[in-house]
């Protein structure tokens, strides 16, 4: 009895994961404010080029071109990490990503600076408390494919 009742609660959890992750909708924050993309949350599964502390803080991407240039290769590399390039305005860019297993979805944010030749970058998790460094990864991914 406790085996099935056990089993029946692991199902239950998992499909309620399951459920959240597939239909959690866009944080409200997404997008500049103020010039700036939105500041991390305390939990530690969220990067910005824009935070200075060692939990959150990464590096900016450097970068040259146009604007223009610069989104289509930003797209072109985020295509190949299996992301999905949701907007595209001006020197702002949106996509997703989707973990393998519960389908759990992370917004990628990039702001092209032209004139300082660099791109600010804002990955966070949705949901969840700890991405396992999963949006720390992803940034630094997108560093060496769009510097290569």
């Amino acid at each position: 009895m406790i085996y099935k009742l056990s089993i029946s609660l692991v199902i239950v959890c998992v499909a309620g994961l399951f459920i959240a992750a597939h239909f959690s909708s866009p944080p409200k924050n997404l997008g500049m404010t103020g010039g700036k993309l939105s500041p991390c949350p305390d939990s530690p599964n969220c990067v910005s080029s824009q935070e200075s502390s060692n939990k959150h803080g990464i590096l900016p991407i450097n970068a040259s071109g146009t604007n223009s240039q610069v989104m289509q290769k930003l797209e072109v590399c985020i295509e190949k990490m299996g992301g999905t390039v949701i907007s595209q305005n001006g020197p702002y860019l949106h996509a997703e990503f989707r973990s393998n297993l519960f389908r759990f979805v992370d917004d990628l944010e990039c702001v092209y600076n032209e004139v300082d030749e660099r791109i600010e970058i804002r990955s966070a998790s949705r949901l969840g408390y700890s991405d396992l460094g999963a949006n720390r990864k992803r940034a630094e991914k997108l560093r060496n494919l769009f510097d290569n």
